[in-house]
């Protein structure tokens, strides 16, 4: 495994890459020389590889990639995206608040202001007067706002100690192969909470997966039938009933499972199916659940009826379990409540 840390001043980083040192026996890497040709800020007194060029110190690794290595010397987007196409590479964002942080460097005697100042020109890059423009802030490849896809895992240091910031890490485990690559589950979870994005019920947005032998059989999510207005342009009365609260009209809209389960039909769901959901199904969904064979439902968000289709499914025999989202790695998108 190879981890390169970047993040905001006085976040924690230095602690971060001593951590791996110390603890868990990794070889500091260093580029002799940044990529604008000056040299390399040190920050600490650790030994370490040197290497003239970013590129040499890939293909020491790309050799050695069974050993554990850790550098703070990659800072640019364009060599970072070189780095990130490679399985055993991780970047890791530390972050900590700006007033915790402001505190945390007093020793360096800077002002508030010179503070946060320091801290815009680290995230967005050396920013024009509104007189000159204005420009994308993402553009410059240095800043800290340009590589936030790229991140795999995010780490926020809010520690009162040192100590305390350990166990932390202890607990993240950092040479999970997780952080690397998702588990079939997050996999999957993650496609869920994808195809809930495509959703436009007034409600919530859910969305599902069917998967047999971890392959996909079908995809849903939910909003009106076919050929019927989409819910969020008036198609259910139920679901935008907010303006007429007494409202009697049935839910038009038909749910994420109940999307995926017709797309599959029974005999595509097959023996062993799982469902996949970032919402745990309703007893509408769960009685076709289990009509229609599935064997396993795993859902990450609870729902109001969760206890009542708990017990459908045991009493059928459907395995249910939770998915509990982990802070292991950047995959999963935001889900929706």
């Amino acid at each position: 495994m190879f981890i390169a840390i970047l993040g905001s001043k006085s976040s924690g980083k230095t602690t971060v890459q001593n951590y791996l040192l110390d603890n868990k026996k990794f070889t500091l890497l260093r580029i002799c020389r940044d990529q604008r040709g000056q040299p390399a800020p040190r920050g600490d007194n650790s030994e370490g590889l040197f290497f003239s060029t970013a590129l040499d110190l890939l293909n020491h690794v790309t050799r050695h990639w069974r050993s554990h290595f850790v550098t703070g010397d990659l800072t640019r987007r364009d060599i970072i995206e070189i780095f990130v196409r490679r399985p055993f590479f991780m970047l890791v964002y530390v972050d900590a608040p700006v007033l915790l942080r402001f505190k945390r460097s007093v020793t360096e005697k800077l002002t508030l202001e010179d503070f946060v100042m320091q801290h815009d020109v680290e995230s967005f890059g050396h920013l024009e007067s509104p007189s000159a423009g204005t420009r994308d802030i993402d553009a410059d490849p240095s800043s800290l706002s340009s590589i936030r896809d790229l991140v795999n895992l995010r780490i926020t240091n809010s520690f009162p100690s040192i100590s305390d910031f350990h166990a932390y890490l202890d607990g993240l485990n950092l040479l999970h192969p997780g952080h690397l690559r998702p588990s079939w589950d997050a996999y999957f979870m993650m496609l869920a909470s994808l195809a809930s994005h495509r959703s436009n019920c007034m409600k919530r947005r859910v969305g599902a997966i069917l998967v047999r032998e971890n392959r996909i059989v079908a995809t849903g999510y939910n909003g009106t039938p076919r050929g019927l207005v989409n819910c969020n342009e008036g198609g259910c009365p139920h679901c935008n009933r907010a303006s007429s609260p007494n409202s009697s009209y049935e839910c038009l809209c038909l749910h994420a499972e109940e999307n995926a389960l017709l797309e599959a039909g029974r005999e595509r769901v097959g023996q062993g199916g799982v469902l996949y959901c970032n919402t745990c199904p309703c007893l509408k969904c769960t009685i076709k659940i289990i009509q229609t064979g599935v064997k396993e439902v795993v859902y990450n968000l609870t729902y109001k009826v969760d206890e009542e289709s708990a017990r459908l499914f045991d009493h059928a025999g459907v395995k249910i379990r939770q998915y509990v989202v982990q802070e292991e790695a950047n995959f999963l998108p935001v889900s929706n409540s």
